[in-house]
């Protein structure tokens, strides 16, 4: 993970930032019905970062709304890089990140500088990532690690190359030529992408896993995961990686997981997710998970992200604390789950982490 200095910085757009994503339909305008959110609060709230998190914070926003009438939440999808920087300058009250925050650029102790306690880090949004293309004729494709690989690091660089096609002995591929498409921005998406190319990639990925892609390898870059998709919509003969809500009408591969050939899904990512351990060493309130990239169990789905949000455990004012506490126990409900797996088809937390970071977000408060 990379950041570029940990200044604070002013939001552009902050007064403009309330999402109104197309699709939430009559739920933006009506109560959850969950206890779990507090009926009351009021108040504006700032918060930005993992761009996949865009309809799920959408549906967060118009589930919490409806029994805070009050309270107003804002959610910038700038990417997790970004979201990260601004949470530790402050400019942001909670950050959503695709890369479980740590110091391999020192972004945790600057966290806790920035809360003045150990970083609160829980698990919000699971979702398998997509490989996303655009190929004439070709509906159904079928790849592995590896072959992604060597596609997203220039070593095979047509359609019809012999490691393609023996993944794929009934389909028809041209000789065009491909384009892969990648983040340029500070991506979660990225890092999570790379993590799974270095491990399960048999070796072909040689780049160290990062947010940032790799400058060695080249392609097409887009901003944000609405420009990697719009990207790899307008070109021919693209290929791309994005979260799996924002596939659209694209060709989907199948990655190779054992002998299978598995598409994104839900309960996927989420069998991967709760066969995982958590990082070693993490504090009792980072929830960070070492994701598993080279199971083979059956049905298992591991190209996926584990998106988190960023709090701290204690706020200047009351107001903010209880916003931020409200929130979040709502995110993590059953209710809240629900609602982003119903609009960005992500997989519900499983009880156990849901509850253990309820657990944690409770101990939210003002330290006035």
């Amino acid at each position: 993970m990379k950041t570029t200095s940990f200044r604070r910085v002013i939001v552009p757009g902050i007064a403009a930032l309330a999402l109104l994503v197309a699709g939430c339909g009559a739920g933006n305008e009506e109560s959850s019905g969950d206890s779990s959110s507090d009926s009351g609060l009021s108040g504006t709230l700032n918060g930005g970062g993992a761009s996949s998190q865009e309809k799920a914070q959408a549906a967060w926003r118009a589930g919490f709304q409806g029994d805070n009438p009050d309270a107003t939440i804002n959610y910038d999808p700038v990417g997790s890089g970004t979201g990260r920087e601004n949470f530790i300058n402050g400019a942001y009250s909670f950050a959503g990140t695709d890369s479980a925050i740590n110091n391999d650029e020192g972004e945790l102790d600057a966290a806790t500088e920035r809360c003045g306690d150990d970083v609160i880090q829980v698990p919000a949004y699971v979702s398998p990532i997509a490989v996303i293309y655009n190929l004439d004729g070709v509906d159904q494709l079928n790849l592995s690690a590896e072959v992604i690989a060597n596609i997203f690091n220039g070593s095979i660089t047509k359609w019809n190359d012999p490691a393609i096609a023996d993944l794929n002995p009934d389909a028809t591929l041209p000789g065009d030529t491909i384009t892969p498409v990648h983040r340029q921005d500070d991506s979660g998406t990225t890092d999570n992408f790379t993590q799974y190319l270095a491990a399960a990639g048999n070796g072909a990925w040689k780049a160290d896993p990062d947010g940032v892609w790799p400058a060695e390898y080249k392609g097409e870059a887009a901003e944000g995961t609405s420009g990697v998709v719009g990207a790899v919509t307008d070109g021919s003969g693209t290929i791309g990686y994005a979260d799996a809500s924002a596939a659209a009408d694209l060709g989907v591969a199948a990655i190779q997981v054992g002998e299978e050939f598995n598409t994104p899904s839900a309960e996927g990512a989420a069998q991967v997710v709760a066969n995982s351990p958590t990082v070693e060493g993490a504090s009792p309130n980072d929830m960070a998970v070492d994701v598993d990239r080279t199971t083979t169990e059956s049905g298992s789905y591991p190209l996926l992200l584990v998106s988190y949000l960023l709090a701290c455990p204690t706020y200047d004012s009351a107001e903010e604390a209880d916003l931020v506490k409200g929130y979040l126990t709502y995110v993590v409900s059953d209710a809240g789950q629900q609602a982003a797996a119903d609009e960005a088809g992500s997989a519900p937390l499983d009880s156990s982490l849901s509850e253990q970071a309820a657990s944690i977000i409770d101990a939210i408060s003002s330290g006035s």
